[in-house]
């Protein structure tokens, strides 16, 4: 059973374990998840009254079936969401993670999040096997663009953005419910998190698989669970210190050790 933080003083007490757990890591791996981007003013997804989904059925909007049959629906759903993600700046847990790439054990991060924080941030390893919004891709004919104009038309013009090649509906490179997470990338994040000495997971409910299975392959090598999260997660049990606060407040503290002298 992981060590729990829940009054005041037992959460710097476990934060100094978890930084004694960073000081021992060579090779630690980040998994993040939509809690992370919160502070950043981006809602999540499944926190009850103010997630996403707590709204809105995400098969009806947002799987691939739904955005094949009935794209206006998608796009009317998203348009508010890209508006508040390209206008979103990256809070402290976001640069707290860049800086332990650059000065201490962090190798990747692994990232469910689409909002593209992490690498305005400055992280340079980032694996978004949930996808992102810098690419869109027809469905029909496989022409693939920079989203920008996508992006653009979705949000100004409110009209469904088509192929200039054959027509179709160009989507954006975000993974849908109902489509596979792209092969490439989730091998990456898969590998790495086989071979990591420490695994952080921040700001992720560990509810949406794969991506909830990577803790696993770190245990599997024997690598600690740090897990900074305000609730409960299914793999509580496994970690070995688990931290409930506020990633932009916990995260600058775990590499505050990490710095230029």
């Amino acid at each position: 059973m992981g060590l729990y933080v829940g009054g005041f003083g037992v959460m710097d007490r476990q934060i100094a374990a978890a930084a004694a757990l960073l000081k021992k890591s060579r090779y630690m791996v980040a998994l993040t998840g939509a809690g992370l981007s919160t502070p950043s003013g981006i809602p999540d997804f499944r926190s009850p009254q103010s997630g996403v989904w707590d709204q809105l059925d995400p098969m009806e909007v947002a799987s691939l079936t739904a955005f094949r049959l009935r794209p206006q629906l998608f796009f009317d759903w998203v348009r508010p969401l890209t508006h508040t993600i390209l206008a979103a700046q990256p809070n402290p847990a976001h640069l707290a993670l860049a800086q332990l790439e650059r000065y201490g054990p962090l190798k990747a991060v692994i990232t469910q999040n689409i909002d593209m924080l992490h690498t305005r941030a400055g992280s340079q390893i980032v694996y978004e096997v949930h996808g992102d919004l810098r690419t869109a891709t027809c469905l029909d004919c496989g022409f693939a663009c920079d989203a920008h104009d996508v992006l653009q038309q979705i949000m100004k013009q409110q009209t469904i953005p088509t192929c200039p090649t054959c027509g179709g509906v160009m989507k954006p490179n975000v993974v849908l419910f109902g489509e596979a997470l792209p092969w490439a990338i989730f091998e990456q994040a898969r590998n790495a998190a086989a071979n990591c000495d420490l695994m952080l997971i921040a700001g992720s409910s560990l509810e949406v698989a794969p991506a909830s299975d990577l803790p696993y392959l770190a245990k599997r090598n024997r690598a600690p669970l740090i897990i900074v999260n305000w609730g409960q997660t299914p793999l509580d049990s496994l970690a070995d210190v688990i931290i409930r606060g506020n990633v932009a407040d916990v995260l600058p503290r775990l590499a505050e050790s990490f710095s230029p002298q």
